[in-house]
């Protein structure tokens, strides 16, 4: 990219402003300019920002998208493809495993050919878990028919955006286009920047919404999408799409053109920095490579001719372009932020390979180092490095070593980790104090606990030293909930706060067995542990107690993007726990609405402004969507009731282990996201079970049991006496807000009239 500063002021060029922005800042600025029709969103690390953005700037009233907070990246890349088919202008974001979940999805829309606009804010792809840029995902997209856009600056961000979608419109295109850009780097670093004063230039840039195809929008011209074919059709198809990503290549180059004399930059098809003459080349992805031209004019001042290559476009690959660059190059490090395990080279690497064999006069020596995994930065040492293996193949005529990674830090047996903790097990989790009976007659369990004291004696199940934030409740929750589960327990943690601040290698807050995965397949993973478990206790293979009890959990995020595969689990049964720890948000990456969040309340995703005020739809009953599944036993508690949730633990157990699945949701405090004191955090789980917003209750068996009732104790407040301890509910104590209090409290008076009617009818 080059910023053409000397002609911002030749005729032609719009007026722009000048600013420090991020580059997710500027996606969002790019798709608030251009004013999607539509935006299905899931939050995840570090693209979640752009949808934040978008809906600050919503709130404010800047822009008319339509943002619609999917289940899970797979949802969201339903809810764009549904859109695209009418022929709306779509738009989204996402990052690492959430492109893999929803990759299942996008050869669809390429396939039927429906343009939209992603932005890939690259990351990671675990495991295990590791929430900083690579282009490990990125790489997984590349054969799924998609354009692919490159962006090395917030700048390129910005631009490509817009440019996307007049590339995805084109008449000879008709495809989905990816912006990817390094998460972390330029996802976050603020770099200066310029963006059009004037949203109509932007809109007048990328032209009016295309309606000469076949969309879903007039029910007078009925079209069906996505018919079935055989191979012969299906050959065609596909030819005709590959046809579509090659003329690509060559509108990107008249957009690109037409877009430098609107705003005076200029993206050519490979960035090339003091190619001209260069013997010795780096080709870098994106910001890797903004770091290596300080690098080429220390090397040039030596009398070394170095150079770097940039693509801003790698889908359709440009073979042609590369060939060229490369004629006069005598050895070529491929820098890649991702590895083709097996392949002896990652995926760009042997591209570039395989577009140098066209050219039979070319000598270039290919190497290939897999660098920056996970984040790790890249220096001007490591630029450095790269140029002196270039170097030396070049003076030897060839590569000694031609792939290889670069950072890796052998391990020293002599220094492995000792364990912190002192493991603990058996004997040491059995107290010999809490009794649970079957009563015959009433088919429930009878249950005695001690005065909560003589539990304290009991350790717990997690060691201080975790990283959650100040006043976080999850962990007083956990352990309180497991102080009535005897003996051992194996936990399964799926992506969220509690994973991730009580595990960071090499280290882990866990005194007894824990394992991780994503929160979209945990109960489901778990499900096959305790199988497993199962089966191998029978054949003998294992020796090992009755008493081991299996617990997944879950924040409310993951009882969202997991829904389907934790009713699968209770469908089939499994002898397992599902706890869900429900803080009203997805908090794990940065406070965005969840289903759980309630109507009104205000998040990172469902701002307050003149536009919108707050969550626009009511709160998910998980557990009565659990119940439904006719598992043994359902509940709810709260650390503010201590005695009811012990209790709860010691039921859930015996289910468990006796009958099959278990469901309970626990309301835990985060004062960071819901903006409210530390010391108020038992008052404000009081004031919820009070005013009935979430009373505590179990369904056994199929029946219900109110098991704590602020009315008969005469404890029953209004819904205002609960958010008035709490920033992100101040809004609706306003008198122009008195409206959306009124549907809430009706909402949570509805809910409780009927789960009364369920306590006093078991047959309801």
């Amino acid at each position: 990219m080059a910023i053409l500063e000397d002609k911002l002021t030749a005729q032609g060029i719009a007026e722009q402003v000048s600013t420090f922005e991020s580059g997710n800042e500027m996606a969002a600025m790019a798709a608030a300019q251009i004013n999607y029709h539509i935006m299905g969103y899931f939050p995840i690390t570090p693209s979640t920002e752009v949808a934040q953005f978008l809906d600050q700037m919503k709130a404010r009233g800047e822009h008319d998208v339509k943002l619609i907070p999917a289940d899970g990246e797979h949802g969201s890349a339903g809810i764009c493809y549904g859109a695209a088919a009418t022929g709306a202008r779509v738009f989204n974001a996402t990052s690492a495993n959430g492109f893999l979940y929803m990759i299942e999805q996008l050869p669809v829309q390429a396939g039927t050919r429906f343009p939209m606009v992603m932005n890939l804010v690259t990351r990671a792809v675990s495991g295990p878990l590791d929430i900083r840029g690579d282009h490990s995902d990125l790489y997984y997209g590349l054969n799924i028919g998609w354009v692919i856009l490159t962006a090395r600056t917030p700048q390129a961000v910005y631009d490509m955006n817009i440019m996307a979608l007049k590339i995805a419109e084109h008449s000879k295109v008709r495809l989905p286009v990816i912006v990817a850009y390094d998460g972390f780097f330029t996802s976050h670093q603020k770099r200066k920047v310029q963006y059009f004063k004037d949203r109509n230039v932007v809109q007048q840039f990328v032209g009016e919404c295309p309606t000469d195809y076949n969309f879903i929008r007039d029910p007078k011209k009925p079209v069906t999408i996505g018919a079935h074919m055989n191979g012969e059709d299906l050959m065609n198809n596909h030819f005709q799409q590959s046809e579509a990503i090659y003329q690509a290549g060559e509108v990107f180059k008249e957009v690109a053109e037409e877009y430098a004399k609107l705003s005076g930059r200029e993206y050519s098809v490979l960035d090339l920095y003091r190619m001209e003459d260069a013997e010795v080349a780096l080709f870098l992805l994106n910001s890797a490579a903004e770091s290596a031209k300080d690098v080429v004019d220390q090397l040039r001042e030596k009398g070394i001719k170095a150079g770097v290559i940039s693509p801003n476009i790698i889908r359709p690959f440009p073979a042609k372009e590369i060939r060229e660059a490369l004629k006069n190059v005598k050895a070529l490090l491929v820098g890649e932020r991702a590895d083709s395990y097996g392949a002896n080279g990652p995926n760009l690497t042997h591209e570039i390979k395989s577009a140098l064999q066209d050219d039979k006069n070319n000598q270039t020596i290919v190497l290939s180092r897999v660098f920056g995994l996970g984040g790790k930065d890249f220096y001007a040492s490591d630029a450095h490095e790269f140029f002196h293996l270039a170097i030396d193949a070049m003076e030897k005529g060839y590569a000694e070593k031609p792939f290889d990674y670069l950072g890796i830090v052998p391990g020293e047996p002599d220094k492995i980790l000792k364990p912190v903790i002192e493991p603990q097990q058996g004997d040491v989790y059995k107290s010999g104090l809490i009794e649970v009976k079957l009563d015959e007659e009433s088919n429930k369990l009878k249950v005695k606990i001690p005065p909560l004291r003589q539990l304290t004696t009991k350790p717990k199940r997690i060691a201080s030293g975790h990283g959650a934030c100040p006043g976080c409740g999850i962990f007083g929750g956990l352990e309180l909930f497991f102080k009535g589960i005897e003996g051992d327990i194996v936990t399964l943690f799926q992506t969220g706060c509690a994973y991730v601040t009580t595990t960071s290698y090499p280290y882990s807050s866990h005194k007894q067995t824990m394992m991780h995965n994503l929160f979209q397949n945990g109960a489901a993973t778990l499900s096959g542990t305790v199988e497993a478990f199962m089966e191998l206790k029978r054949r003998g293979e294992i020796q090992v107690s009755d008493d081991a009890t299996f617990v997944m959990i879950t924040g409310d995020g993951g009882m969202d993007i997991g829904m389907g595969s934790a009713i699968g689990t209770a469908l089939r049964g499994h002898k397992l726990i599902m706890l869900e720890y429900d803080n009203e948000g997805y908090m794990n990456t940065g406070s965005q609405m969840s289903y759980s969040t309630p109507l009104g309340h205000m998040t990172s995703t469902s701002g307050v402004g003149k536009a919108q005020k707050g969550k626009t739809f009511h709160h998910k009953d998980t557990v009565q969507i659990m119940a439904a599944t006719n598992i043994p036993y359902v509940f709810t508690g709260s650390e503010a009731f201590p005695q009811d949730l012990v209790k709860k633990g010691a039921k859930a157990q015996w289910y468990a282990q006796n009958v099959g699945t278990v469901y309970g949701k626990l309301l835990i405090t985060c004062p960071l996201n819901w903006k409210s004191e530390d010391r108020y955090g038992t008052k404000i789980l009081e004031e919820a079970v009070n005013s009935c917003f979430f009373p505590l209750y179990e369904i056994e068996q199929g029946e219900t049991t109110i098991t704590y009732n602020p009315e008969d104790k005469n404890k029953r407040v209004p819904v205002t006496e609960w958010i008035k301890y709490m920033g992100k509910t101040k809004h609706l104590l306003k008198e122009e807000n008195k409206h959306l209090l009124k549907e809430f409290e009706t909402e949570v008076e509805k809910r409780w009239q009927r789960l009364k009617a369920k306590h006093e009818n078991p047959w309801l």
